[in-house]
C-alpha cells in the first residue's frame, strides 16, 4: 500500500468558497456555516446555549433499494431528525419521516431508512433537525430510485486525501465529485479508503515541476488518528469540501473501507512499530476507527450481516451487488506461501458463495477492498490476495480458489470484480485456460482509482488465476497530485433490454480511457 507521508504542525482551518465547477447541482448542500470548519481534534463539537441547530456537514444518501435509501446528516446540539420525502420538487405530496435523536453519543449523526418510495423515479428530500425551541435550516436532495425503464448507471473508485493531497481550495476542493455527478449515476460504489486516517496532512507541497499544493488543514488532519474524536475527524474533513457535499446530497452511495480507515495495510492482532502512534494495538484503533465509520456514513449496521460491513444491495432484477470485507477477518500479512490463509473468513467465504447463488439478478457485482491478481506487498509480506509466486494457490489465493470454484461448480455466470486499491485503473480478464487454478469460471476485474490522492502504478500481476491486464493508465512516477491528471473513476452501464453490462473507465474530467461492453451468459 502506499506510504503516507509524517506528520506537521496544525494550521488553522480556512472557510471554503464555492468551487469553480462545469456543473451545479440543483440539489445540493445548503446551509453549511462556520461549525462545519471548527479546528477541533474530531469533528465539530456539539454547541451549547444556543436555540437554533445547525445540520454541520449536509446530508448523505446511501445504499439505495427501489423503494428507498439510507439519509444520514449531522447536527451541531442534541435534537430531532426529520425527513420529508416527496416526489414533487415543489413537495406537495410530501410525507414526513421522523428520525433518531441527534445525541453527543452518536457525535451528532444519525440516519433514516426512507421505504415506500416507487421505483424508477426521482425522490426529493428535505432534512432538519428539531430541538425542544427551534428548528434547523433545510438541506435539500434527491435521488432516483432503481426500476423504470431507463439504463443502471453506477459510478466506482476509492482512495480519499491520500499521501498528503487534501481539499485544495486553488482546485475546488476534490473537483473529481463534480465530474462523476456530471455522468448522473444512479449510485456511487465507494470501493474502500473513504479517508486517510493515517495521513496528515501539510499546508503545502512543492510539486516537482515548482507549482505548489495547498491543502486546508484541521487539527483533525494534522496527526494520525489515534482517539475517536480522532477518527471522526478524518470525515467531517472531507466532508468539508463542496463539491463532495454537492455529490453526496444527490447520490447514494454503496460505501465499503479498506485499510486507511485505520492505519496503513493493518490486520487483526497487529502491534505497530510505528512512532507517530502512541497507541500501538491495532484492534483498539480498529474499534475506534469502525464506530466512526459506522457514525459518519450513509450505513446502518444492521443491515449488514455480522453489523459491521458485508452485505447484500439488491438493485432490482438486473444488479444484485455484493460488498465484501477483507479487514477484520484476515490472518496476519505474512509471505503468503502457507497451504492455506484467509483473507475473507469462513463465514464471510460461505455467505458470498451462498448469495451469490441464490441471486438471480442478470449481474452479479463483487465489490472488492482488493484485487485478486495484483501483488500488493507489505514489506516482505503480502497485503493483498495474490503471493507473487506460481504454481498452485497458496496462502490467501487458496481461499479465493474455493470460493470460485465452489462458484463454478454452481454454475454462477455474470460475475463481474470492481476494486481499487492500487491507484491506477486498470482490466484483467481471468481465465483457466492461462491459469494454474483450473477451476472456475472466466470472469472480469475492473480496477479504478485514485479518486483524489497519491496515484502510483502500475503493479505487477501473479498468474495464479490467469489474469490478463487488457488495459492499464498509470502515471509516470509514485504519488502524483491530483493536479498531474492520473485521479480516476470508472462507470457501468446496464441495458434495461439487452442486458449488456458496458464498463468505461474514466479520467478525472469524466473523459473516457477504455470501454468495453460484456453481454450475460443467462445462467443462474
Amino acid at each position: 500500500m502506499p506510504a503516507v507521508p509524517p506528520p506537521v504542525p496544525a494550521t488553522p482551518p480556512g472557510r471554503l468558497p464555492r468551487p469553480a465547477r462545469r456543473s451545479v447541482l440543483r440539489y445540493g448542500a445548503a446551509g453549511l456555516g462556520a461549525a462545519a470548519l471548527a479546528g477541533l481534534p474530531g469533528a465539530p463539537a456539539l454547541a451549547q446555549g444556543r436555540n437554533r441547530p445547525e445540520l454541520t456537514h449536509g446530508i448523505q444518501l446511501g445504499d439505495p433499494r427501489p423503494d428507498g435509501a439510507v439519509v444520514w446528516t449531522r447536527a451541531d446540539r442534541p435534537s430531532r431528525m426529520v425527513v420529508e420525502v416527496s416526489h414533487r420538487p415543489d413537495f406537495k405530496d410530501s410525507r414526513v419521516v421522523r428520525g433518531p435523536h441527534l445525541l453527543p453519543d452518536n457525535d451528532g449523526t444519525g440516519r433514516v431508512r426512507i421505504t415506500g418510495l416507487r421505483p424508477g423515479r426521482r425522490t426529493y428530500v428535505r432534512v432538519r433537525a428539531e430541538s425542544d425551541r427551534a428548528e434547523s435550516r433545510v438541506v435539500e436532495g434527491s435521488f432516483r430510485t432503481a426500476g423504470g425503464g431507463g439504463a443502471i448507471r453506477f459510478t466506482w473508485s476509492g482512495d480519499v486525501a491520500g499521501q498528503g493531497w487534501g481539499v485544495n481550495l486553488d482546485l475546488g476542493g476534490m473537483p473529481v465529485f463534480a465530474a462523476m455527478a456530471d455522468r448522473e449515476p444512479d449510485f456511487f460504489l465507494h470501493s474502500g479508503d473513504t479517508c486517510y486516517a493515517d495521513g496528515p496532512l501539510q499546508e503545502s507541497v512543492t510539486l516537482p515541476d515548482g507549482r505548489v499544493w495547498r491543502n486546508l488543514v484541521t487539527e483533525a488532519k494534522s496527526k494520525v488518528a489515534e482517539t475517536l474524536a480522532e477518527f471522526r475527524g478524518q470525515y467531517a474533513y472531507n466532508l468539508l469540501d463542496d463539491t463532495l457535499r454537492e455529490f453526496s446530497a444527490r447520490v447514494p452511495q454503496i460505501v465499503q473501507w479498506d485499510d486507511h480507515e485505520v492505519t496503513n495495510n493493518w490486520y487483526p492482532g497487529e502491534v505497530l512499530a510505528d512512532d507517530r502512534y502512541t497507541v500501538r494495538e491495532v484492534d483498539v484503533l480498529a474499534r475506534r476507527a469502525h464506530r466512526a465509520f459506522h457514525e459518519w456514513q450513509p450505513i446502518v449496521p444492521s443491515e449488514a450481516v455480522d453489523g459491521r460491513i458485508y452485505r447484500r444491495i439488491s438493485y432490482g432484477p438486473d444488479l444484485d451487488v455484493f460488498v465484501i470485507d477483507m479487514r477484520p477477518y484476515r490472518d496476519p500479512n505474512s509471505p503468503g506461501t502457507a497451504r492455506y490463509e484467509d483473507i475473507l473468513g469462513r463465514r464471510q467465504a460461505d455467505w458470498l458463495v451462498r448469495e451469490l447463488t441464490r441471486s438471480t439478478a442478470t449481474w452479479k457485482v463483487v465489490a472488492s477492498d482488493m484485487p485478486i491478481g495484483l501483488i500488493v506487498p507489505d514489506g516482505d509480506a503480502i497485503e493483498a490476495v495474490a503471493n507473487g509466486e506460481p504454481g498452485r494457490p497458496r496462502g490467501r489465493e487458496s481461499e479465493i480458489e474455493r470460493v470460485l470454484h465452489r462458484l463454478h461448480r454452481a454454475g454462477v455466470r455474470d460475475v463481474v470484480w470492481l476494486t481499487a486499491d492500487v491507484h491506477y485503473t486498470a482490466a484483467h480478464h481471468y481465465s483457466p485456460e492461462r491459469a494454474s487454478a483450473k477451476e472456475f469460471t472466466p470472469f472480469w476485474e475492473f480496477v479504478s482509482g485514485p479518486l483524489h490522492a497519491g496515484a502510483f502504478g502500475p503493479s505487477e500481476l501473479d498468474p495464479t488465476f490467469g489474469p490478463e491486464a487488457v488495459f492499464v493508465h498509470a502515471p509516470p512516477r509514485a504519488n502524483t497530485s491530483p493536479m498531474e491528471g492520473y485521479q480516476h473513476f470508472g462507470e457501468v452501464e446496464i441495458d434495461r433490454e439487452s442486458k449488456e453490462f458496458t464498463v468505461t473507465l474514466r479520467d478525472a474530467n469524466g473523459d473516457g480511457l477504455w470501454s468495453t461492453t460484456l453481454t450475460p451468459e443467462r445462467g443462474r
